[in-house]
């Protein structure tokens, strides 16, 4: 066979089909390329798309998981938490408080021996609001009760009043106010005055619906013995140290006794003509009795009292007065009581503990 020169026209047909091959095997391998790539893509977004049901399905899962161990919780944790979500924009409504608190304790050690300070009770009470008020944060009190205490010159039993009872009212869950009413000046002492006075002023600031009247000497010695109103009107302070534990006698009503507002309205207040001591506490019972009403009282062990020590304060003599008016207190309830109330507020302040009003309630 001859051979091939450059520039036959047999050497370029065969150059020619050669690169068609070339360029056609070119294709073919671009091709297989791009489909390759677009199959790994589809790939990749599927498994993307299957990562993130599964993650969503286990975020569903334990949703599910939380919410029902959630019915599992104490139910105070149940509480807290729906406070949390609660916004700011509006008071929340709260469910009344029990009948009977579930935090009281019971017998209390009572002691005088050890003095006491204003600072302590206050970092003890760190929720008391100015002026002495307390409401409970978890629950609506049963009652709004205004503790009224007719006072002169008994700063250290009130340091002691305080130190024991702030703490029991608010395990009581009480919706509470402490006014102390301080007869002004040096004339002879008016108690049943000033608890009236100290009914009237509590009613200015708040719509008290239960009215406690204690003295400042007395500490109850249960917490059990809850400082609100019954149905009757309540004496509270039923078993004194002073009497040997005992009820001195069946119509006592001194010492610490609580009214409700009607109560308290129906007997025309207490007399306010009773200077010196003794007296008023056996006219509020004449007048109980004369509207029909009757005295409650807590058992005996659960109504124990201390009462502080002290020797009887100057003019505040026994009243020479006392058994005539006692006789006549169906005569003069309807004329002698808040119908007929006069006194003068000499100043009022609001201390982290209470609120003191001192008051001009005239003379005998």
């Amino acid at each position: 066979m001859p051979l091939s020169r450059p520039g036959d026209p047999a050497n370029f047909h065969l150059l020619h089909r050669v690169c068609k091959v070339v360029v056609l095997l070119c294709f073919l391998h671009i091709s297989v390329t791009v489909v390759f790539y677009v199959r790994s893509l589809d790939t990749r977004f599927a498994f993307v798309q299957n990562q993130q049901y599964h993650g969503n399905a286990t975020q569903r899962n334990q949703v599910t998981v939380t919410d029902l161990n959630r019915t599992h919780e104490p139910a105070e944790i149940q509480q807290q938490e729906a406070r949390e979500k609660e916004t700011e924009s509006g008071e929340r409504k709260l469910e009344k408080c029990p009948e009977t608190s579930p935090l009281l304790v019971g017998p209390l050690r009572v002691e005088f021996n050890v003095p006491v300070s204003l600072d302590q009770i206050k970092r003890d009470n760190g929720d008391v609001r100015l002026g002495g008020r307390f409401k409970p944060r978890d629950c609506e009190a049963q009652q709004k009760v205004a503790v009224i205490i007719p006072f002169r010159k008994r700063d250290e039993h009130l340091k002691y009043w305080l130190h024991y009872l702030h703490p029991v009212l608010q395990r009581q869950q009480l919706d509470y106010g402490i006014y102390v009413i301080n007869q002004d000046g040096d004339e002879i002492f008016n108690r049943a005055k000033l608890l009236n006075v100290g009914y009237t002023e509590a009613l200015k600031e708040y719509e008290y619906e239960c009215f406690v009247f204690s003295d400042v000497d007395l500490i109850p010695m249960d917490d059990r013995n809850t400082y609100r109103c019954f149905s009757q009107p309540r004496h509270l302070s039923v078993s004194m140290d002073k009497f040997g534990f005992r009820l001195p006698y069946y119509q006592y009503f001194g010492g610490v006794s609580s009214m409700s507002k009607e109560q308290y309205m129906k007997i025309n207040g207490f007399p306010n003509n009773y200077w010196g001591w003794g007296g008023e506490d056996d006219d509020i019972y004449n007048r109980l009795v004369s509207r029909g009403m009757s005295i409650s009282r807590p058992s005996g062990e659960v109504g124990k009292c201390r009462m502080i020590r002290h020797k009887r304060d100057d003019k505040n003599e026994p009243n020479p007065q006392r058994f005539d008016r006692i006789a006549h207190t169906r005569e003069t309830m309807l004329k002698d009581g808040i119908n007929s109330l006069s006194y003068r507020v000499v100043n009022t302040e609001k201390f982290e503990l209470f609120t003191k009003i001192t008051v001009d309630v005239g003379k005998p």
